[in-house]
């Protein structure tokens, strides 16, 4: 009898049919002597919408609201449904005696296999693969320690619940909304408590009101001094402020006392997800999203890391025996670095990190035991990786000792104080350090309490205090994570739906409301803006997921909460306000159309919710320079085909035929023919291509 492996994605399912030695392969499967291995192509199967319960519920009315059918029924994805008639075909065969869960471990990926075997009505034994890498050797030691599918039914219950949670309050709330005020308007379990952390910024820049401040500097001997006050370095008096100058510009000043401390820095752990999402948006700029995208890559294409959708930051006990292959794997672009380390036979000085106890589905995302090509990476992903490997390469170094110095100086009974920083060992801050020398004793070194020095000059600088600033992906996604709004998995895709709703907008990378957002949050019901109770509803699926809460009472509860809000909404004297309606009328229906900001430019769209009636504002701006000004040149297309114009010079191009594209079969060709011939050959398209050319002259 043979297994049925199910995985996510194409991509994965090749890898693990290779490792098994599959090689017949179809166009939606490859089988082998002891496995059939498909894939999912992400969800095959999702929740019934309204109108598949009831036809009526087509058109969006208020008065059919709430929408909760006694029991949420599944269907068939019409875009994906051939991949789900191949599942079912093979699950049906004679020789398949078993099923494999081999989609992502975690809470989607068991909806995903679920929710499958659920619609074939699988009877027969269920395994899964729960592996945290896609090396060859993780997905062999996989299959060797195969888990009953059972162990996994408390996390499915998990996912149902998310899934039927986001289903009854975000379709029921958004339609509420929509058809009582006329405007698209969406609101969720999730993302209307993180669009209220934006909100609740926005209100403290709002109410800010700014201050002038002085801050007083002397130059004493050598040394640069600030006034202080129990801590305080502001005056918010300019008459004091100009006083305390008067009074120790031609005064002495002597040392009030010197105070060494020795500190200690420890490690930092390696990365979860979100933390990671955070560190990349701080030191690159890339959105959430993007460094999700960015690490898939890293973890599925080029295997070098771990499991990426992750919450915890330690390691199993347990995985200290491969610390040294770890090493090994990045040795070839981290030499300096891992060799001292190898010198050592791998040893972990940060022994905090191993806790069973902290890690729940996965552990830390670290490098894998694959060998690293760093010329095979993007920039992008050499970025991402570089702090992947670095803060994974910190556990071997001792912690980072410093010794602080903290000058007081008496001025005319003012103090005055100097701060310095003395470098015992970088430790771990050898990874990020251009060099390592220590840095060497100063002018505080030499002093003694009760020595007096020359006070050459004091100014004082006049400031203005400055309202908080927006927050950033990186302070947003603290934020979310503080209160449990999402996974680590959705909080991108939550942050950009956000943005694609337009009720908030990214501005040089930070988040600014916009008025659409801002009457939402208006509008929806204050329980569910509050950030707090969707935290409550996430713990609980965690308690679901760990077996110490009940589906049904989690349900039950989300069903009085949807009617409630229903209500309110059906309720409310509220009005909402269109902030994008132009004077310009639909030449369809004669309703005012409304201007949208989209990734193309600026769009027009009709305001009547049954009218589709949609087109650009502008010109959509080419990469095409014009020669006279050089600015982007519009596109249009035109009976003779494609041209760019420069409105501002009048000047017409007409666009070149595109060349022809090299397939991915003729690629794949090439690659085999000279890879093959010449192993010193680079293998770029671009590359083949120069050879094959050659070739032929």
């Amino acid at each position: 009898m043979k297994s049925l492996v199910l995985a996510e994605k194409p991509s994965v399912g090749r890898e693990i049919a290779r490792v098994l030695g599959c090689n017949q392969s179809h166009k939606n499967y490859i089988e082998g002597k002891h496995y059939i291995v498909t894939w999912a192509l992400g969800h095959l199967i999702e929740l019934k919408m309204p109108e598949h319960y009831d036809s009526k519920y087509k058109q969006w009315k208020l008065e059919d609201l709430p929408i909760i059918p006694d029991k949420m029924g599944i269907k068939v994805m019409k875009q994906t449904s051939h991949q789900f008639k191949t599942v079912e075909h093979l699950s049906k065969r004679n020789d398949v005696g078993d099923f494999i869960i081999a989609t992502d471990a975690g809470r989607e990926g068991e909806l995903v296999a679920r929710w499958i075997l659920e619609k074939i009505k699988w009877k027969k034994p269920i395994h899964r693969l729960w592996i945290s890498s896609v090396t060859d050797r993780a997905i062999q030691q996989g299959f060797k320690n195969l888990k009953p599918g059972k162990d996994f039914l408390n996390l499915y219950d998990s996912a149902v619940c998310r899934a039927e949670a986001d289903w009854l309050i975000g379709l029921n709330i958004s339609r509420a909304l929509t058809t009582k005020y006329q405007e698209p308007l969406s609101a969720g379990r999730v993302q209307t408590p993180t669009l209220s952390l934006i909100m609740d910024r926005e209100k403290q820049i709002q109410k800010f009101t700014p201050q002038d401040y002085w801050m007083i500097h002397a130059k004493v001997g050598v040394l640069e001094t600030e006034w202080e006050n129990n801590g305080e370095k502001r005056i918010f008096n300019s008459d004091q402020a100009e006083t305390i100058k008067k009074q120790t510009a031609k005064a002495k000043a002597t040392v009030q006392s010197i105070t060494r401390k020795e500190r200690s820095e420890a490690q930092p752990l390696p990365y979860d997800l979100t933390e990671l999402q955070r560190d990349a948006n701080k030191k690159f700029g890339f959105s959430a999203k993007k460094t999700s995208s960015v690490l898939q890559k890293l973890y599925e294409q080029h295997k070098i890391v771990t499991y990426p959708r992750t919450d915890s930051r330690y390691l199993t006990s347990d995985m200290e025996s491969t610390m040294m292959e770890r090493l090994e794997a990045i040795a070839g672009s981290y030499s300096t670095e891992v060799k001292p380390l190898l010198a050592k036979k791998g040893k972990v000085l940060a022994k905090k990190v191993f806790n069973n106890s902290k890690v729940t589905d996965h552990h830390a995302i670290i490098p894998t035991e694959q060998r690293v090509h760093l010329s095979d990476l993007s920039t992008d992903e050499k970025k991402l990786f570089d702090i992947i490997a670095k803060r994974f390469l910190a556990l071997f170094y001792p912690p980072y000792q410093y010794e602080s110095v903290l000058l007081k100086l008496d001025i005319a009974g003012e103090t005055f104080v100097a701060k310095e920083t003395h470098i015992i060992d970088l430790g771990f801050k050898t990874l990020h350090s251009s060099t390592n020398e220590q840095n060497s004793k100063t002018a505080l070194n030499q002093l003694q309490q009760g020595k007096q020095l020359q006070v050459h000059t004091v100014e004082t600088i006049k400031k203005l205090t400055e309202p908080p600033a927006r927050l950033s992906e990186a302070d947003l996604l603290q934020g979310m994570e503080k209160f449990g709004l999402g996974t680590p998995a959705t909080r991108a895709e939550i942050i950009e739906r956000l943005i694609s709703s337009e009720v908030v907008e990214r501005q040089n990378g930070r988040f600014h409301s916009t008025q659409k957002g801002k009457q939402l949050m208006d509008l929806v019901n204050d329980e569910l803006t509050s950030p707090a109770l969707t935290a409550k509803w996430e713990k609980e699926l965690e308690a679901i997921a760990h077996g110490k809460a009940k589906r049904d009472d989690f349900l039950k509860k989300i069903r009085q909460q949807t009617k409630q809000i229903v209500s309110e909404v059906k309720k409310s004297d509220k009005s909402y306000r269109a902030h994008n309606l132009t004077g310009s009328k639909c030449p369809e229906c004669g309703s005012f159309l409304k201007e949208r900001n989209t990734k193309d430019g600026k769009i027009l769209v009709c305001s009547s919710l049954d009218c589709n009636f949609r087109k650009r504002k502008d010109p959509k701006l080419s990469n095409r320079r014009c020669p006279q000004c050089h600015k982007k040149m519009e596109v249009h297309n035109g009976k003779a085909g494609t041209y760019f114009q420069c409105r501002k010079c009048n000047v017409v191009e007409k666009a070149a035929d595109k060349k022809q594209k090299v397939n991915k079969r003729e690629e794949r060709k090439l690659v085999q023919k000279y890879s093959a011939k010449n192993d010193q050959f680079g293998t770029s398209l671009g590359d083949l291509l120069k050879q094959a050319m050659e070739d032929k002259e």
